[in-house]
Parts: C-alpha cells; structure tokens; sequence
C-alpha cells in the first residue's frame, strides 16, 4: 500500500510539476548571408542577441539561441532553411530578407507548426508568421531624390547583387521616382551583378556605366559594392549608400546614406516573442515617420560633401515625410 501511495505521489508530482515549470524558449537566427561586411545582418544578429540576453539575466527559464549564417548563394538558402525547421528544436525562426516569405510559406505545408518572424519582409495572413518591412518606397525615393539634385549629367545608375521582386517593384523605379522629382531629365540605368560578393563584377558594371555618363551611382549588392567604391574613387563618380551610415566607407565619393533601424526593431520584435507579445499573421510596415528609416543629415561628411542648398531641399523632403505633407507610394 505505501509503494502504490509512493508512486501515485511521483506520478502526481511529474504530472503537475512539471506541467507547472515554464518550459525554456527556443530561438534560431537564420542568417541569408554572412554577417562579416553585412550591416544589416550584424545589427539583426546584435538586436536578437541584445534581447535574448537580457531576458536571460532577469528570468530563472533561459533563452536559447543558436545563430546560422546561411552563406551568399541564395540557392542554398531553401535546403538550409528546410533542415533548420525540420530539426524541430526551435520555437521560433528570426530572419530577414524580402525573399524569405517565399522560401517559408512551402515549407510550413511540411512543418505547420513552426513559427516564423521575419524582418524586411512582407506576408500577411498566415498564423505562423509575423513580419516587418521597412518602408523602401520612401528610403529609395529620398536616395534617388538626392542623385537626382546631385548629378551633373543627369545619369544615375542602381547596380544591384539580384533581380527579386522588392527589387524590382519598389526600389528600382522609386529610386528613379526620386530622381525625376529632383530634376525631371533625370534617368536611370539599371544593373545586375548576378551575385552579393563578386566584387570584381560590381567595378566592371560601375566602370561601364560611368564611361556612359553616369555619374551617381546606388550600389545594393553587398560585397561587390566595394567594387562600385572603387570604381567610383578611380573614375571620378558619387555614390548613394543604403541601409547603413556608408560616409566612412569612401569620403567625399558617398554622398548620402539611408538607414534602417534593424538592430532597433529585431531588438524590440524579439522583446515582444519572449513576452508572447506577437501578432501572428500581421505584417508591418515602418519607415521615416516612426523612425525606423532615416536619412543621416549630421555625419560631417555628408556635410562637407553635400552643398548646403542640397541639403536644405534634402532637411525640407524628410520634414515633410515625418509630418504626412507628402506621402512614398
């Protein structure tokens, strides 16, 4: 009789102790890169970091983070990304490209219960994803608006890593909008490196539009832009830099950055998962207005690099993004 209370009492005590013990949390970082000379990817892996370790310094249940940089052949990223899910060791994904939408919706018809939160990115409506794209639509028209003010020739050019639909759809032609608002014989070429390193390639492109009389170059093509740099340092061009303060990179040749808050907001989204604070299937959108694009006007770089009537048509235009006199889209 004592042994059946014994084991009652165990079988109770596994039931609901353990049943009463918050489970520890699970977190992958899927890296579509690597995170050496990709800001955007150090500052999503500082934020989610940030975040997971100062959850574990006031909480008893500990965080775990396992950080998987994918590589820059974007073939590989759906078999690498498929392996990671079907691990079923993590409670939630954390990634951010605009093409990863399409990369995980397949996937969940193998896998529907994984959770996924993506930054950069946009798909509403299914319950295992969350995102937030920052607003391109501004941070392309501001780049282009600037080349467009700046270029004596009226030739721009935009030298990406790849054709992709965020590509093509919203910073390709409002980079060209922004440039035309700024001078209407504006005109922009359009360039694909095939690739997010071949720097070689991305000085090649650069050379050639430079001889057709381009003289404001947008490089968004990871490290082939240091072959745009180059370039540009050689054969006397500027350069419009994207997503992270550029001007240090090449003074008196970068002549404007545009920045996303992505450490901020891969900080504060992580935040929100671990305090079970996420709207699944919703997806966000931030730019200028909330603060989580902006374009550097203090840097003194820009400040010497720049003309003060530029930069005063450049304070006037973010002005009037912040406060809703004119709207990107």
């Amino acid at each position: 009789m004592r042994r059946l209370l014994l084991l009652i009492s165990i079988f109770t005590f596994t039931l609901f102790g353990c049943a009463s013990k918050k489970a520890n949390k699970s977190i992958a970082l899927f890296i579509p890169g690597i995170c050496d000379n990709s800001p955007v990817y150090q500052m999503l892996r500082d934020g989610v970091e940030a975040s997971v370790n100062e959850y574990n310094q006031k909480n008893d249940v500990k965080v775990k983070l396992f950080v998987m940089e994918a590589g820059t052949n974007q073939a590989e990223w759906s078999s690498q990304l498929t392996a990671l899910t079907a691990s079923n060791e993590y409670d939630v994904i954390i990634s951010s490209n605009p093409s990863l939408p399409d990369l995980v919706i397949p996937i969940l018809k193998k896998f529907p219960k994984q959770k996924y939160i993506l930054l950069d990115a946009s798909a509403e409506g299914n319950p295992n994803i969350y995102t937030v794209c920052y607003n391109q639509y501004e941070q392309a028209y501001v780049t282009g608006y600037i080349g467009g003010l700046f270029s004596k020739s009226h030739k721009l050019a935009l030298i990406a890593a790849q054709e992709y639909p965020v590509m093509n759809e919203v910073i390709a032609p409002y980079f060209e909008k922004g440039a035309k608002a700024a001078n209407n014989l504006s005109s922009v070429e359009f360039r694909v490196v095939g690739n997010w390193y071949d720097a070689t390639k991305g000085a090649e492109l650069s050379d050639a539009v430079i001889k057709a009389g381009v003289d404001v170059i947008l490089p968004i093509c990871g490290g082939a832009s240091q072959g745009v740099i180059t370039s540009c340092k050689e054969k006397g061009a500027y350069i419009t830099w994207f997503d992270d303060d550029g001007f240090s990179k090449a003074p008196g040749v970068i002549i404007s950055s545009s920045t996303m808050a992505q450490e901020k907001m891969s900080r504060e989204i992580t935040d929100k998962y671990l305090n079970d604070q996420v709207e699944w299937g919703k997806a966000a959108m931030v730019g200028i207005k909330e603060g989580y694009i902006n374009f550097v006007q203090d840097n003194p770089l820009y400040i010497s690099t720049v003309d003060q009537s530029i930069r005063d048509k450049m304070a006037a235009l973010i002005e009037d993004i912040k406060t809703g006199n004119v709207t990107i889209k």
